[in-house]
Parts: C-alpha cells; sequence; structure tokens
C-alpha cells in the first residue's frame, strides 16, 4: 500500500493549512472568551440600563441636592446634613428609627422562632402557621386602618381599649355618677377631694334630703325607679337621694317630683370629727337608713360616687404612640419570620436532637444548646430582612399616627416625605435624609453579602 508522495495528487493538506494550501486562521481561547463577554454584556446591558436610571442615577443626585439650598440654586454645604442633628422632628425620626431597628426585628424574629418551634409539636401547626401568616397577604395601608380602629380611645370603638376597660372594671368597678353635682339651693355642699357633705348635722327621725343635678337620664341605672320621699323612723337617719330633673320641665327643686329617679346605689356616709360612723347605699328608689350612731353627724358624699369612668389606654398617645405601631408591624411580619425558620428547623438532623434527649437534655436545653445554635443561619437572615424593611417603615407611622403625636412616632421614611413634598418643602434637606438612609443600610447590606458568601464557601 503507498502513500501519496508530498505535492502529487492524493497528498493530504497539513493541519495547520487549508485544501487551497493557505494557512487555516488560528483560533485562540482569548478570542472565544471575548466573544462570550460581548454576548453577554449584550444581554445583560438592559438591566444594566435599568439599574443605572433607577438605582445608581437616583442616588448620585439625591447626594448632589443634598449639598444644595431649599431653591436648588445655590451651594449650602454641609448645612443640610447639620439639620438633622440640630433640627428637633428630624431628631426625634432618628431616635424613633432606632427603637424600630432594635424592637420591631428581635420581637417578630422570637415571636417566629416560638411560633416555629411549638406548631411542629401539634397536630393543627399547620392551620395555626395559615392562621399567623395571614397578615402578610393584607398591605400596609390596610394594616394601619385596622389598628388605627383598634387603638381608638373610644372604648366601643377600639378592641384595645375595650379589654382594657373589661379587665379593669373587673377589679375596679367605676362610678355610675361621675358628673352629678349639687345645686346652690339644694342642702350639699363641695367637700374635700371632690365630695359633697350636708350643709347641717342630721337629726334622728328627720328625713334627710340628699338631690343632685347633672347625670344625663340615658346615663341613670337601667333598673333605676322613681324617687320616694323617706319616711320618718325613730332612732334611725333616713333619706332619699335623687336626681332633682324633671325630663321635660315642670319639676320643684328640693322636692321629690313623680318623675324623678333614684340614685340608686349612691354611697351615704355619716362623718363625726373626720371619722366615718356610719354608711349606707341607696336602693334603686333612692332611699337609704342610716343606724343611731349617725345621728348629729354630717352626710357626705364620696368622691367615689361621681368617679370619671375608666376609659382605658391612650394607646395613641405621645409616650405609647410608637411601641403601639411597632406591635401592628410584629402582628405583620411575625408570620414571615416563623415561615422562614420553620422551613430551616425541618431540615435540622433529628438524630442529633434525639441523641441530647437520650443524654439526659431537658426541652429547655436542647432548645436553647442545640435547635437556635443550629438555626442561626436562618435567624441571621431574618433579622437582617426585617432590619432591612424597618429602616424604610413609612405606611403603618402615617396612617395610625394621628396628627396631633406624629411628630412623636416620627421616622425618617415619613420625615424624607414631608420634607420632601408640601408648600414648605425643602428638597436639600430631604436629599440628605436619603442619603443617611442609604448610609444606614449598606451595613446591614455588607452584613448579609458576607454571611451569604461565607455560607457559600461552606
Amino acid at each position: 500500500m503507498t502513500t501519496a508522495t508530498a505535492g502529487g495528487a492524493g497528498a493530504v493538506p497539513p493541519a495547520d493549512k487549508r485544501p487551497d494550501g493557505e494557512p487555516k486562521p488560528v483560533r485562540t481561547r482569548r478570542s472565544v472568551t471575548g466573544t462570550r463577554r460581548v454576548f453577554a454584556a449584550a444581554f445583560l446591558l438592559p438591566a444594566l440600563v435599568l439599574l443605572g436610571a433607577l438605582v445608581v442615577y437616583p442616588i448620585v443626585y439625591s447626594v448632589y441636592r443634598s449639598f444644595l439650598d431649599q431653591s436648588g440654586t445655590g451651594f449650602a454645604g454641609i448645612d443640610n446634613y447639620t439639620s438633622l442633628f440640630t433640627d428637633d422632628t428630624i431628631r426625634t425620626a432618628v431616635k424613633n428609627n432606632l427603637i424600630w431597628i432594635v424592637l420591631a426585628p428581635t420581637v417578630s424574629t422570637v415571636l417566629g422562632l416560638i411560633f416555629a418551634v411549638l406548631t411542629e409539636r401539634i397536630r393543627w401547626g399547620t392551620a395555626f402557621k395559615l392562621i399567623v401568616f395571614m397578615p402578610m397577604a393584607i398591605s400596609m395601608l390596610a394594616a394601619g386602618i385596622i389598628f388605627r380602629l383598634v387603638y381608638d380611645q373610644a372604648p366601643e370603638r377600639g378592641v384595645a381599649n375595650a379589654v382594657a376597660v373589661g379587665v379593669h372594671d373587673t377589679f375596679a368597678e367605676s362610678s355610675g355618677f361621675p358628673k352629678a353635682h349639687p345645686l346652690p339651693v339644694h342642702p350639699l355642699k363641695a367637700g374635700s377631694g371632690g365630695s359633697f357633705v350636708t350643709k347641717e348635722p342630721v337629726r334622728a327621725g328627720s328625713p334627710v334630703q340628699l338631690p343632685l343635678v347633672g347625670v344625663a337620664p340615658a346615663k341613670m341605672p337601667g333598673d333605676a325607679e322613681p324617687a320616694k320621699a323617706a319616711t320618718a323612723v325613730d332612732g334611725k337617719i333616713t333619706g332619699t337621694a335623687w336626681l332633682d330633673f324633671t325630663k321635660g320641665g315642670g319639676g320643684r327643686p328640693n322636692v321629690v317630683d313623680p318623675k324623678e329617679l333614684g340614685l340608686k346605689g349612691i354611697t351615704v356616709e355619716a362623718v363625726k370629727d373626720g371619722r366615718v360612723v356610719a354608711s349606707a347605699t341607696a336602693g334603686s328608689d333612692g332611699v337609704f337608713t342610716l343606724p343611731a350612731s349617725a345621728d348629729g353627724a354630717e352626710l357626705r358624699l364620696p368622691a367615689t360616687n361621681f368617679r370619671e369612668p375608666y376609659n382605658g389606654v391612650d394607646w395613641l398617645g405621645p409616650s405609647l404612640v410608637t411601641p403601639g405601631i411597632i406591635g401592628s408591624y410584629v402582628w405583620m411580619w411575625a408570620g414571615f419570620a416563623m415561615v422562614l425558620i420553620a422551613a430551616g428547623l425541618a431540615g435540622l438532623p433529628r438524630e442529633l436532637l434525639e441523641a441530647a434527649r437520650v443524654d439526659g437534655a431537658n426541652e429547655w436545653q436542647v432548645f436553647r444548646r442545640i435547635t437556635v445554635p443550629m438555626l442561626a443561619p436562618v435567624l441571621a437572615v431574618v433579622l437582617v430582612t426585617l432590619m432591612i424593611n424597618v429602616l424604610k417603615i413609612f405606611d403603618l407611622v402615617f396612617i395610625i399616627a394621628p396628627g396631633s403625636t406624629q411628630d412623636d412616632a416620627n421616622v425618617l421614611a415619613l420625615q424624607l416625605y414631608r420634607s420632601s413634598f408640601g408648600t414648605d418643602a425643602d428638597l436639600g434637606v430631604g436629599s440628605a435624609i436619603a442619603v443617611l438612609l442609604l448610609l444606614l443600610v449598606i451595613p446591614v447590606m455588607l452584613f448579609n453579602v458576607r454571611r451569604i458568601r461565607k455560607e457559600g464557601r461552606r
């Protein structure tokens, strides 16, 4: 078998040449890599353009605008940044943001951890998780409206105060006649501490009249009966306490008229030398009876009869408005924390937990020494996510806090809105607040990125 000679008709061209004898083009690895980079850049270009337009440009312009004055025509230097720490309203916003960063993510994460661990051991855990997670489906606007009603001062509308009033009245009954008082023509005068006393000492066998006004008929006890003039009883003090007001007019002062009601349940005390010697409670017709020891004493209607009813807690007042709003945030985001932590909990090696129990560890020790350390990466994710979210909180504060206490509940995102819009807007200060928010977010983001890289190397 013969081989073709060089240059013959059947000669095979060298590997580095084409059939026509011309050298083949050399394809280097660098040219291939360069082509791939061009294609990658072409695909990334739209995203990069959007990123630059929606993220980079606003950041750069905000930094630039923060050094200009209110009109945007003159250079203000660091005056806008100085305002962040000298203006009382902005300083309150910074302080409240620190409170939010510490409390809201921590409480939400702790509650999520507790819910995730406890619901793992009950049969209806899935239903419980669904209920806890359900507020996440509600927008911040809707949640703000809900909690504005929950924190309403009136117990008949606000759930929080309805509960507070119910618990309070269980242990300390409120008065039934908070605004009752005598007229100048009545035989009563003002005493100490909001009480009322008779102008003259009382005598046994002589009925006493204790008329009052100032109680709306609708506020009278439902089982109050028409007042009756007391009958004289030898050796005892009798009398009538009644509402000296005739609905529709026509009544006479200091006279028990047929349409006037008795002050049922009002307390009457007999006082001698500053000491209470006897007391009684008026019946449904206002009639009361005191023993002979009350002879010669002054009768007193103590201030407890006229104490204002307990109306609950001022949840949206200056001192509680921020904790109240944080409570609404926790209500929404505890479910988010619970779901993420429950997913991490499902991936824990059960044999390790069982081994700890076999070695004698109780449930608290298993939770503290094994469960929590192994869930540390998940807890870090939840905590960092909530911290970033809290720095941007705006909706709940804007909706829940009433105008009278909005300055007390102020946060940086809300102050950014208030400084940047309106008739007296100052975009220089608003831009400085935006830059401050960015600077507060960056350390949290860097921590998150470092944590993700560390997890990726494992």
